[in-house]
């Protein structure tokens, strides 16, 4: 039997809170078993020694990811040698991707062709362009005779801001995005996006970068690396009207459920007015959960699921003025074993299994808690 003894390397940034520094290490990822080892690059030291590490696969080591690795969040800042970055590097491609204005009441049943296709949503947030952003996003359409028709279409509601991540990312989105003229692509490319939530040349569902390039000029918009942004971002869609939070947890959105969840939220009469994927840290989790401390014996696993992986926060509104307790029906008894028997039909019972991993968390306050991320 071939054994794949691959080692790969990474340079990683851990922002040390209690010292206000950045420390880096370099990562090592053994194929054969799926083990890490840290080093410490300032000290020149082992930090961690070969061992396993659950929250950490190699498809989640790419450029720009944080990882969990044992109750810390880590940054991937770059390859950390030749041979990583040839393996590794041209394989792993990230593209940028938009869902405009008429489409975001759908976003789930397109976040989930997405997610079935192969690719991994690596950032995702709901935001409201303006004019000024528009024209800046779209400045190669500058002078064209479509373009204030495009400005006015994509400022007239929120869209959807995502990072996709694939082997050639740029051109397998193109592929399922399909033809720009969704009456060509329901011809031409049946079961691509804009043939299925297209209407026309105009109002064709969602936008790709055409290129790397392309993607990192739109990605720097929306997701801005540094502190010094090149762009001012398109603000939150927070409302805080009549809303409550629901979090999709990490081991749901590491299952791919993302979409499945949302499509059900959205199919059952509710309406997601912001949405964003996070990292959380430690002490943000351990106060969020602080009401559950000493009440519930799955308090420390809570915290830690919450902070094993990315997340997605929502704010979530109803048909009527009483979304937090309808919401929360809708979601189901906090176990999930105990849902299947009694309310088979609600978000528990149907995507969580324990319950810690039990996919969604809901709160009761529309001011309780995390909405406060979003302004």
């Amino acid at each position: 039997v071939d054994v794949d003894n691959s080692r790969y390397s990474f340079n990683l940034e851990w922002h040390d809170t209690d010292a206000s520094i950045i420390r880096t290490f370099l990562l090592f990822y053994y194929k054969v078993d799926g083990t890490i080892e840290l080093y410490d690059t300032k000290h020149h030291r082992m930090f961690l020694k070969r061992t396993k590490c659950d929250t950490v696969t190699l498809g989640d080591l790419h450029i720009g990811a944080t990882v969990s690795i044992f109750s810390r969040q880590m940054k991937v800042a770059s390859f950390g040698d030749e041979y990583t970055q040839i393996q590794l590097g041209v394989l792993k491609q990230r593209t940028f991707v938009m869902l405009k204005p008429d489409i975001t009441d759908k976003m789930g049943q397109v976040l989930k062709l997405i997610i079935e296709n192969g690719f991994k949503i690596t950032k995702l947030k709901m935001a409201q362009m303006t004019k000024e952003h528009a024209l800046t996003f779209y400045e190669e359409h500058k002078g064209k005779p479509f373009l204030p028709f495009l400005i006015e279409y994509m400022t007239s509601g929120p869209v959807v801001a995502m990072e996709l991540l694939a082997d050639n990312g740029v051109k397998k989105w193109r592929e399922l995005l399909g033809p720009t003229d969704s009456e060509q692509a329901r011809k031409d490319a049946p079961s691509s996006i804009r043939a299925r939530f297209g209407k026309d040349k105009s109002y064709n569902a969602a936008h790709g970068s055409d290129s790397c390039e392309s993607a990192e000029r739109e990605l720097d918009i929306f997701f801005p690396e540094s502190q010094i942004a090149r762009y001012e971002s398109p603000r939150s869609t927070v409302t805080f009207k009549n809303t409550t939070c629901c979090i999709i947890k990490p081991h749901a959105v590491q299952e791919g459920l993302v979409g499945d969840i949302i499509s059900e939220i959205q199919e059952n009469g509710f309406k997601i007015t912001a949405l964003q994927m996070f990292y959380m840290e430690h002490p943000n989790a351990e106060e969020f959960y602080e009401v559950y401390k000493g009440v519930v014996a799955e308090y420390s696993g809570m915290v830690s699921q919450l902070i094993s992986g990315p997340c997605v926060v929502m704010e979530v509104t109803g048909p009527d003025s009483d979304t937090p307790s309808r919401f929360r029906a809708f979601v189901g008894p906090s176990d999930p074993e105990l849902a299947r028997k009694l309310r088979p039909n609600t978000l528990r019972a149907r995507y969580g299994k324990t319950k810690v991993q039990n996919a969604v968390h809901c709160t009761d306050l529309p001011e309780d808690g995390l909405l406060e991320v979003f302004s």
